[in-house]
């Protein structure tokens, strides 16, 4: 029997991309994506909620993360969804939204107010997104 997971994220880059070497010499990148979703509650008042997920890529695509990601930056971020359970230093247990990332696309920068998908680069060895931004209908 087949199976697969896969999620597909587009958000705001909350800290720059950080490498680090693994002792065996293999370089990992995580960053922190941002994703923003507005609620609904029952007397019609609308409130937004922020869901974080942590990004880690391996080998040649952590190096190009690397040097493209950075706070702020607009990203669309394709991988495996893997949440994970840790404690916390209060004891609490927490859970962490982890992707195991498979590719990534620059859409833009909100620090320079740009804001619009195209107006950074895509990231060589990235995919270009697959629909015109000009048809999204908000």
């Amino acid at each position: 029997m087949a199976s697969m997971s896969k999620i597909m994220i587009i958000g705001n880059v909350g800290k720059d991309a950080e490498l680090r070497m693994t002792p065996n010499g293999k370089a990992v990148c995580d960053f922190s994506v941002a994703v923003n979703r507005v609620m609904g509650g029952g007397s019609g008042e609308r409130r937004e909620e922020t869901d974080w997920y942590r990004v880690s890529c391996w080998g040649r695509q952590a190096e190009i993360a690397q040097q493209y990601v950075r706070k702020g930056t607009s990203i669309f971020v394709e991988g495996t969804f893997q949440p994970r359970t840790y404690q916390a230093k209060d004891g609490t247990t927490k859970t962490s939204n982890d992707i195991q990332f498979a590719n990534f696309t620059l859409l833009g920068s909100r620090q320079a107010g740009e804001g619009g998908m195209g107006s950074t680069p895509a990231v060589p060895g990235a995919p270009a997104p697959d629909f015109d931004p000009d048809e999204i209908p908000f």
